[in-house]
């Protein structure tokens, strides 16, 4: 049967009350690191849940309460008779901590009874050593009656009865002793009865008058000529004494026979359960970023632009218009403020949104008590009603809102880039109406942040690389576009500058105006989650902020991702740091929420992996996805985030879309993701018609304005609703 490694890890966490990194590879038995706190599990198979629940507790418990301690410097012993009292004990602890547990325990135990992991049902229990029995009595002792004499009763209720490792140690030493003492007892007879056996077969032979075979005992006691006494006779000695060197080495010698057959019985088989084929369960983290250097400063990028924009070609009056850049900036900032005066209708109907969502969630939350003060209005109802008290209603504050806003500066956004840059203007003209924090960075693999001695980029490190931690892109950037602690006329200006070269992607004669590192490049959405893992707790921070909201608008998945992996090749002295594609065998683990993810090969899925661990990280923090799309990539859109195209859900979200041209869907790493119409995005909600229109053209510019309008609304109220 299939084993859900993820559940058994949350299994283990849940067990260990604590920040427990479980892992689960291919290794024979498990493994505990102290100082890390992980829990290396192996990857048991062929076998049912019971076992596998009853070995992951059993697992916690020496998590939880075996130290870890050089026992062995103190005491000369074997280790299988420790761990089986230690097993005893923990067990006991884990039982009385988790009622519920010792059904888990039970039936673990009596499956891999059921299989013989012991190896008894072919022997005679009551002829194994005290070791073996004690193993027994712990484990499957519901299962047989085990034989005790009242002496080894003694040693079962010590073992039933330790609270502590020093008393496990303790016990364990005299059991050792003991069934040394035993062992050495029986060596003793045994050798006994070959000293009789040999006499009685030496005085036989001399009463039948048989030969004495002498030369054989030469051949095995002289064969050299040596090991004789003066008298030429060989020496037998018996040893029958505990002291002395000779029997001390004899001790030394039978310790190692002090062993636990059941014990390794049953470490043999649970050997034979774990999966060590195949591939390696790898399990990643995410670097953390140095944001200083990745975030490009928003001074440093309109300074750019502004240097750019004035960089006009000489002959430039002599250009027709088409070619003209002094023409193009014109037309340009007259199309930008054109836009800023009709996009106030949709800021506004924000801001009324917002306000009223506002204001009615708070009095949803208010409270009411009474003041102690007589209400005298309401005196002549005395007699029906004790409710005599005026009233007065409490509105809980409002918590403090801040938005972060992540553009796509990818290559694939150019012909979608200025109806996505208006969307933007309209939440950021918002949000400073309402007084929200916010700042707007777009990702990039462009933006040259420092350049070698020969002139060519060489950035500087993001972080430092190591071992299963997430690759980041050495030339992925952050552009600080826009931030609410620029005020007035300068964020407007910056707008501008933005707005100037979004028109410039469209318009080749016109892209000189574009600085050198801002053009359109790769898609690193995906580093741009874990770079918000540094982002987020910072911009909080610095505008005490208790609520946070984070829109990611963007045309289309991020690329894939890799992790480091040193590796070392055949024909190199030296291994390298490399890096390896991440794939289903690879687990996302989070240290800060002890979850852990399973990627996946489905390289668009490794998003919705990191939206989810980020969301879980910040509780306090709404992701919201915008796509912009053609009608014809809908279908794939809701495919990719797991609706199926059979269900009923997935055909009424076509039908919805074909009537609005958005669709919404929840909970698939972001709180909720917007799929917008690209066409739709870019028409005006203005009615607008030439003066010798048609009665069929001003009908098409009506109902093309109402259905913008309707969209457009529709966005944007759900937008505020999740903000407000």
């Amino acid at each position: 049967m299939t084993t859900n490694y993820e559940i058994k890890s949350q299994l283990a966490k849940l067990l260990a009350t604590e920040d427990l990194v479980v892992e689960h590879k291919k290794v024979e038995t498990a493994q505990f690191n102290v100082q890390s706190r992980v829990l290396t599990l192996p990857m048991w198979e062929n076998t049912t849940d019971d076992v596998i629940d009853m070995l992951v507790s059993h697992e916690v418990g020496h998590a939880l309460y075996t130290p870890n301690r050089e026992w062995w410097k103190d005491y000369q012993m074997n280790p299988s008779i420790v761990n089986i009292v230690e097993d005893a004990r923990i067990e006991r602890l884990m039982k009385r901590r988790y009622e519920g547990i010792v059904k888990t325990f039970y039936r673990g135990y009596t499956e891999l009874h059921k299989k013989d992991f012991f190896q008894v049902k072919q022997k005679d229990i009551s002829e194994m050593n005290l070791l073996d029995r004690i193993n027994l009595e712990f484990k499957i002792g519901t299962h047989y009656n085990i034989p005790f004499s009242t002496e080894e009763m003694l040693y079962v209720n010590k073992v039933s009865l330790c609270e502590t490792f020093d008393e496990v140690l303790k016990v364990s030493k005299e059991i050792f002793d003991y069934v040394l003492g035993e062992l050495e007892k029986k060596k003793e007879e045994e050798k006994e009865m070959e000293t009789e056996q040999l006499g009685m077969n030496l005085s036989g032979n001399s009463e039948d008058g048989e030969d004495t075979p002498w030369d054989d005992w030469g051949d095995v006691d002289d064969e050299d000529g040596e090991d004789t006494d003066e008298e030429g006779e060989s020496p037998v000695q018996v040893k029958t004494e505990m002291g002395g060197g000779s029997n001390m080495n004899q001790s030394i010698d039978l310790s190692e026979e002090v062993v636990s057959e059941t014990a390794e019985s049953l470490e043999e088989a649970l050997k034979n359960l774990a999966n060590t084929q195949g591939r390696e369960n790898v399990y990643l983290e995410l670097p953390k970023l140095d944001i200083d250097e990745l975030i490009i400063d928003n001074e440093i990028i309109h300074a750019l632009c502004k240097t750019a924009a004035n960089e006009i070609p000489e002959n430039d009056s002599k250009m027709p218009d088409e070619y003209s850049m002094v023409k193009f900036l014109e037309e340009t900032k007259l199309d930008f403020v054109k836009f800023k005066r009709s996009a106030q209708k949709e800021v506004n109907y924000l801001v009324k949104e917002f306000e009223c969502k506002k204001s009615a969630g708070a009095y949803a939350r208010a409270t009411t008590s009474r003041t102690g003060v007589l209400d005298t209005s309401n005196l002549v109802n005395y007699k029906f009603s004790e409710d005599l008290f005026k009233k007065v209603t409490l509105l809980p504050d409002g918590k403090n809102h801040g938005l972060i806003f992540i553009l796509d500066w990818s290559g694939s956004m150019a012909n979608v880039m200025e109806d996505t840059i208006k969307q933007l203007y309209n939440l950021l003209w918002f949000c400073k109406k309402v007084q929200i924090p916010f700042e707007v960075y777009a990702f990039t693999s462009n933006f040259p942040r420092s350049f070698s001695p020969e002139g060519h980029v060489n950035p500087k490190p993001l972080y430092e690389p190591k071992d299963e931690l997430v690759s980041i892109d050495k030339y992925f950037s952050l552009m600080n576009l826009f931030t609410s602690k620029v005020r007035g006329r300068e964020l407007e200006d910056q707008m501008f500058n933005i707005y100037r070269i979004v028109k410039s992607f469209r318009n080749y004669h016109a892209n000189r105006i574009i600085p050198m590192g801002m053009g359109l490049s790769g898609t690193p959405l995906n580093e741009t989650v874990v770079a918000l893992h540094q982002i987020l707790p910072q911009f909080q921070k610095q505008h005490k902020l208790e609520k946070v909201n984070c829109v990611i608008l963007t045309d289309g998945e991020g690329s894939p991702l890799t992790y480091h992996k040193t590796i070392q090749r055949g024909w190199e002295d030296e291994p390298y740091m490399g890096n390896q594609y991440i794939n289903e065998g690879c687990f996302l683990r989070n240290r800060k929420t002890g979850k852990t993810y399973q990627m996946t090969d489905n390289w668009y899925q490794f998003t919705p992996i990191l939206l989810n661990d980020i969301s879980d990280t910040f509780p306090n923090v709404n992701f919201i996805g915008i796509r912009v799309m053609d009608t014809r990539d809908v279908g794939r859109f809701l495919r990719m985030n797991d609706l199926d195209c059979n269900t009923e859900e997935y055909k009424e979200k076509m039908r919805y879309y074909k009537r609005t041209k958005s669709v919404a869907i929840e909970n698939v790493g972001y709180k909720v993701y917007f799929g917008m119409s690209s066409k739709t995005l870019s028409s005006s909600s203005d009615f607008e018609v030439e003066d010798d229109a048609t009665k069929a053209q001003i009908k098409k510019a009506f109902t093309k304005s109402l259905t913008a309008k309707k969209m457009n609304k529709q966005i944007l109220s759900r937008f505020v609703e999740l903000i407000a």
